[in-house]
């Protein structure tokens, strides 16, 4: 990265563009680095299950580890190929514009911290969800921002109060605490952390109920 910005410092402009385009490189570099991640855990999540069931129905008995065949992990890469080309495009867009204001910047931190924590996860065989650790990135990012700024109006408002020529509505004015990360988005997210695992649950039970009702699965 030295070696790229002394080449790149020459012809950069001297203001926040100049740096933004710092982080393009970088920035495909984490995103990439994420995906890798994803596909490590949260394909896991999914064929999990159907590795132990292929792994039961050829060894006639239940084992602590089974060989997973190439084809069951063909399924799950096809599977999240297919899933992000039709319904990603929402996720996406809900994920990188409706929660708060993003940069190259503050994209490379959110893709990079989140990228860490899935591929610890997964070294630790934890299932996990990227998408939830994604959008804490974002969180984070978002309220430190709300911080920072709300912070400097605090400090001009006791400049301007200090001030002998300060205004009360400059003070006002200045006081007001901006809000960074969008609260409906924020609490529509929280809230679908909190009803899917139930949810989940739930429609597996029924499913599972319904099978039992026809003789199948029974142990």
């Amino acid at each position: 990265m030295r070696l790229w910005i002394e080449r790149r410092a020459p012809y950069l402009t001297n203001d926040r563009n100049g740096v933004y385009s710092l982080f393009v490189v970088p920035l495909v570099f984490s995103a990439a680095l994420l995906s890798f991640a994803h596909g490590a855990n949260d394909v896991a999540n999914a064929i999990g299950p159907l590795a132990a069931i292929v792994g039961v129905i050829g060894s006639k008995q239940i084992a602590t580890s089974v060989d997973i065949p190439v084809w069951v992990m063909t399924i799950g890469a096809l599977g999240i190929s297919f899933g992000l080309v039709l319904f990603g495009p929402k996720i996406i867009r809900a994920v990188g514009e409706q929660i708060t204001r993003l940069n190259p910047v503050r994209a490379f931190c959110v893709a990079l911290s989140a990228a860490i924590t899935v591929i610890i996860a997964s070294a630790l065989g934890l299932p996990v969800s990227s998408t939830h650790i994604a959008v804490g990135g974002i969180f984070g990012v978002g309220f430190l921002r709300e911080y920072v700024a709300n912070r400097r109006r605090v400090q001009m408002v006791l400049k301007l109060d200090s001030d002998e020529d300060g205004d009360a509505e400059e003070i006002i004015a200045a006081f007001q605490k901006r809000r960074l990360v969008r609260r409906r988005p924020l609490l529509t997210i929280v809230a679908a952390w909190l009803v899917t695992v139930p949810m989940a649950a739930a429609l597996a039970a029924l499913l599972y109920f319904a099978l039992n009702a026809y003789g199948i699965g029974q142990t």
